[in-house]
């Protein structure tokens, strides 16, 4: 009878079912260091939760860059209700009450709605090169970020191809503008817009946004979120955009955001702020639309497997730590849900 019901308790908060017991196995092993959440869903159906290093459900999990889908989301919700005219809207024209811009040119009077999705605008921002004037370190000391990123400089050598669109380079900047330009188009901040519109028909209640030191909302990461928030957001993606009865975000914005629009780099694309992988299982390999943080935190789609993987995770800017949360969905998570183990 007791064990029985230390059965019971622990599947009630959250322990593996035996199939899954190799992520506990990987954490135990250290592959996948400083995580504090696993889930694991399929059908909308919660297969696996765990917590640790002292992580509850309750707890807001910093997953950095893993919230910019979401900034994605928001303008789609934008665009449907007519607060935005579409992807083609020209960027700086919702910033006009910052101007003069410092480089003022019309490489900069082109960056559209899109080019800041896809990571693919003038802008002269690389958060991968320390000496890009936009590299995002550059931000942070700033007292007003909306003041430093409209005056970034545009790239001397910045040309469209054939598809339209310029070059990617991963640009914290263009996203926190996008997060700038919602809020203008809307008339509300971005933080309202967003608990109004995608957080409360989900059930969303609880969240913390970082903030610059005037006040501006950080939507180009940073958002504190429940695993269990994390993974109604992915649900709400493999959906199309639907939550029960309500359309959320347009199921045409959706797709299109988890479509590949950019080529980013070797084994991994981009769409509207989404990555995407093809993951490795023992019985073939399975797309997965992420978003994803720095510190190892992912939160994957599988279309197919209409399931969900959320990984939070705090081993910031360490060596090594996205590859470390893939093994762990390859080798331990999606045997299960790929290959019926």
């Amino acid at each position: 009878m007791w064990i029985l019901l230390i059965a019971l308790f622990l599947w009630g908060c959250g322990a593996s079912p035996a199939r899954y017991d190799g992520i506990a196995g990987a954490l135990a092993r250290g592959d996948a260091p400083k995580t504090t959440s696993v889930l694991v869903t399929r059908g909308g159906q919660v297969e696996y939760e765990r917590y640790f290093a002292g992580a509850t459900p309750e707890t807001l999990h910093d997953t950095r860059s893993a919230t910019k889908s979401l900034t994605a989301l928001a303008v789609g919700i934008a665009i449907e209700r007519h607060a935005l005219p579409g992807l083609d809207a020209p960027a700086f024209t919702y910033l006009a009450d910052l101007a003069p811009f410092t480089h003022d040119e019309p490489g900069k009077a082109a960056i559209t709605i899109e080019d800041l999705l896809t990571m693919s605008s003038a802008l002269d921002c690389n958060d991968d090169d320390e000496a890009s004037p936009g590299n995002e370190e550059k931000m942070y000391p700033k007292q007003a970020w909306a003041r430093w990123a409209v005056d970034l400089p545009v790239r001397a050598d910045y040309q469209r191809d054939a598809s339209g669109r310029g070059p990617w380079h991963y640009c914290t900047a263009g996203v926190f503008l996008l997060g700038q330009i919602v809020q203008r188009a809307a008339h509300q901040p971005i933080d309202r817009f967003m608990a109004e519109h995608l957080f409360a028909p989900l059930g969303i209640t609880r969240w913390e946004f970082s903030k610059s030191p005037t006040g501006e909302i950080m939507t180009g990461g940073g958002l504190r979120l429940r695993t269990r928030d994390l993974a109604a957001l992915a649900r709400l993606v493999l959906a199309h955009g639907r939550a029960g009865e309500a359309q959320v975000v347009p199921a045409a914005f959706v797709d299109a955001a988890v479509t590949v629009q950019r080529e980013a780099m070797p084994e991994q694309h981009y769409g509207y702020l989404f990555w995407t992988r093809a993951y490795q299982t023992p019985c073939g390999a399975q797309t997965g639309w992420f978003m994803g943080g720095n510190g190892g935190n992912a939160v994957v789609m599988f279309p197919a497997l209409d399931a969900a993987v959320v990984v939070t995770r705090t081993n910031y800017n360490m060596r090594g730590m996205h590859q470390q949360t893939t093994h762990l969905i390859e080798d331990a998570i999606l045997p299960m849900l790929a290959c019926g183990r």
